[in-house]
């Protein structure tokens, strides 16, 4: 269903039946997007598990859309590049660079 494959924003909710986690999971994957995900459980072990395996910029255990400035913020896939907020937020507007020297050496 569109609802399913589409980046909605607005308040919508969309509840799917389900077998077991990797269904869960494998469904919330087949999007070209991934900016957000919520997993709500009292697992905390499955919360983490499954945090670490969907393809989402934000994963949220039992809450959404909880932001501090400090935290990065920016999705996976087509979901935008990069990174908000943060350290990683500034990345893009920094340049790294690395200056090796070689020091003379004195004779003792």
């Amino acid at each position: 269903m569109r609802i399913a494959k589409e980046e909605i924003f607005g308040p919508v909710m969309s509840i799917f039946k389900f077998k077991d986690v990797a269904e869960v999971v494998s469904r919330a994957n087949n999007s070209i997007y991934g900016l957000a995900a919520s997993v709500f459980t009292r697992d905390i072990e499955k919360a983490l598990k499954v945090a670490h395996e969907l393809q989402a910029g934000t994963v949220y255990v039992n809450a959404y859309h909880v932001l501090q400035p400090s935290t990065p913020f920016g999705g996976f896939k087509m979901s935008g590049s990069g990174r908000e907020l943060g350290e990683y937020g500034l990345e893009q507007y920094s340049e790294k660079k690395t200056v090796i020297i070689k020091t003379a050496q004195k004779n003792s």
